[in-house]
């Protein structure tokens, strides 16, 4: 096949692969959102984690990977990298039962512009000035969505109580799940992908079941079918997500992630019966501007450096 036909069909697959995998994510949290009024953080992190295991292995029984796919070089990187990241997961399904699905959607994004301002404290990551006010757009953003949960006024809408917490559980959450994707920006230097999920999963099972003696629930059958199930998908995503990129460049699939409000919106309503608010929608609207504003600057770092290193190799 002509490479000029073959590298449209390979994005093609892979932007379907990174679709399908953010409906997943966002059915996942709807799954987990339906049992966060009776079921604590602690057990919905296991259930979604022990079960999360089950795809990833079969997915390697599938590719023969699983010899050596699961070796390690740093065990304390994967143990650091699991206390960062089921601190995250337990905050942000936390505030899967004070928050409306696209608000708790909304205020994650902060992790990604987060992220930029990590990387540059803990690894020493250059920030130009796109970079910055992309941080500065994103976190402006952040507090739109917050605004209401701080005793800002829009209409007739105050934050509750209630939705506060939730709020500051998410952005904490987001704060965490940046730190967790700078770990793993870390780790893939000299761990397999396939490795760190696998043992991010093992590690965040066990940890959640510190949380055993501080009133775990029976959950009912409906309960428990939700949350295996959410295990499941949220597993079956990861796969699917890591999967993608290798057909498509992470700068044309990263984008893909702000359509997860578009299916939180729809979730929410129809399931929940939950009506945004507008700052949620405008808010939601500037970080994804941000976003795209990072990505698109990454981008062209990356086209620069590749022609930098083109030029750079011995002709003849």
């Amino acid at each position: 096949m002509p490479a000029a036909e073959f590298v449209p069909s390979s994005s093609i697959k892979g932007i379907t692969l990174k679709l399908t995998s953010v409906v997943l994510f966002v059915a996942m949290s709807a799954m987990l959102k339906a049992t966060a009024d009776t079921v604590p953080p602690g057990e919905l992190v296991f259930f979604r984690s022990f079960f999360g295991i089950i795809p990833i292995l079969g997915w390697l029984v599938i590719v023969h990977g699983l010899h050596g796919g699961l070796a390690v070089k740093q065990p304390g990187s994967h143990i650091l990298r699991g206390i960062i990241g089921t601190t995250a997961m337990a905050l942000n399904f936390a505030a899967l039962a004070f928050l409306p699905l696209p608000e708790a959607t909304a205020i994650g994004y902060a992790a990604p512009i987060l992220t930029v301002v990590f990387a540059a404290l803990f690894l020493g990551e250059r920030v130009r000035i796109v970079r910055i006010s992309a941080v500065v757009i994103g976190m402006t953003g952040v507090l739109i969505v917050l605004w209401p949960q701080l005793g800002g006024h829009v209409g007739e809408t105050i934050g509750t109580s209630n939705e506060t917490f939730g709020a500051m559980l998410a952005l904490i959450g987001a704060g965490f799940s940046a730190l967790a994707a700078v770990q793993i920006r870390r780790m893939v230097n000299f761990e397999r992908p396939t490795a760190i999920a696998f043992w991010f999963a093992c590690t965040a099972s066990a940890l959640s079941l510190f949380t055993l003696p501080f009133g775990w629930v029976v959950p009912t059958p409906e309960q428990a079918a939700l949350l295996i199930g959410a295990g499941l998908l949220g597993g079956a995503a990861q796969i699917l997500m890591t999967t993608g990129y290798r057909y498509a460049d992470a700068s044309l699939l990263a984008p893909i992630d702000y359509a997860s409000i578009l299916f939180a919106l729809v979730i929410g309503y129809y399931i929940f019966g939950e009506v945004p608010a507008a700052t949620t929608l405008l808010g939601a609207a500037v970080v994804i501007a941000a976003g795209v504003l990072i990505i698109f600057r990454e981008r062209q770092l990356g086209i620069e450096r590749r022609k930098q290193r083109k030029a750079s190799t011995p002709q003849g």
